[in-house]
């Protein structure tokens, strides 16, 4: 929350992706993490 008070004040636009493709890459990156961290603890 700090950091997006401090770009509020800057008057600089959150460095975030603003449309649904951006969100589901982040979403897709989670969700690819989650997945090899489930398979090695099945696995090993």
């Amino acid at each position: 929350m700090l950091t997006g008070a401090v770009f509020n004040a800057a008057g600089v636009p959150i460095p975030a992706p603003p449309n649904f493709a951006g969100v589901m890459g982040v979403v897709g990156v989670f969700l690819g993490y989650r997945l090899v961290e489930w398979a090695t603890v099945a696995l090993l």
